[in-house]
């Protein structure tokens, strides 16, 4: 088997990758995640997920290389990672009561034959109508202001949800294995 590396310095990414069995290298890809002018949210993160496994492919010339980036939208707009407090409880009112699309791109790319498998993976996400105190108190104990959408649904976050929708509960917390496991077997991986 080609040697397998991930593309991330996200500890989630890595975590769920892990849960595979297969083992893996950990790179960081360096990519700079500013939007082009006009872009839209979803070929925005299809592009990054790419950008990030070539990235690293000059340093794993023989390796499938995974890449992946995920956008938060409601209406076009983007919702990135908050950084701050400030940002995060600004982020959670704006997202209250409001379905929000968690739309992660996803890239398996061979650097030995140059050729990129690249999806992208929808998750819809409805916050419930959220109180300032709530949102205060999820901050708190939850800072989850390295998180799009600031909230982790993996942890405290979900109580901060009504309801989701997708095919793949691992592509909200930011890797679909489900498609990626798709992807391997097509480049003749065997995970089972």
């Amino acid at each position: 088997m080609q040697n397998l590396v991930l593309a991330s310095t996200s500890p989630y990414r890595r975590e769920l990758l892990a849960r595979l069995g297969l083992p893996f290298t950990v790179a960081n890809p360096q990519t700079d995640e500013s939007t082009l002018p006009g872009e839209a949210p979803e070929p925005l993160a299809l592009r990054l997920s790419e950008a990030k496994a070539r990235a690293v492919a000059e340093q794993y010339p023989d390796a499938l290389i995974i890449g992946s980036d995920q956008v938060a939208t409601v209406d076009g707009r983007i919702y990135g990672k908050p950084g701050t407090h400030e940002r995060a409880v600004a982020q959670l009112r704006e997202l209250s009561g409001k379905t929000v699309n968690f739309f992660t791109g996803l890239c398996l790319y061979n650097a030995t034959t140059g050729v990129s498998q690249v999806r992208g993976v929808p998750t819809l996400v409805t916050f419930r109508t959220l109180t300032d105190s709530e949102i205060d108190n999820y901050l708190r104990r939850e800072p989850a202001y390295n998180c799009a959408g600031s909230a982790k649904s993996e942890g405290l976050g979900i109580a901060l949800l009504a309801g989701m929708q997708g095919d793949d509960p691992n592509a909200l917390v930011g890797l679909p294995l489900i498609a990626l496991c798709d992807m391997l077997r097509n480049q003749g991986v065997a995970i089972l």
